[in-house]
């Protein structure tokens, strides 16, 4: 098995993200702050080089760390 470039948390941030959940809806589903939810998403773009959740997203979608 490959070693993801993910923690375990930042990838459930980035699958409920990419299934449309807000910030504040992936705090309540995985009983996190807001604030910490915002620092995973910085966590990965800055691990990626890039800009943007957006960005993050198709990144992650093409090292096929996520899926649709």
């Amino acid at each position: 098995m490959r070693n993801s470039i993910l923690t375990k948390r930042e990838k459930e941030v980035f699958d409920l993200l990419v299934m449309n959940n807000s910030t504040k809806e992936i705090a309540l589903k995985l009983s996190i702050s807001e604030k910490t939810v915002r620092n995973h998403i910085s966590n990965v773009m800055q691990k990626l080089g890039v800009k943007g959740r957006a960005s993050a997203v198709i990144e992650l979608l093409k090292l096929k760390e996520i899926s649709l």
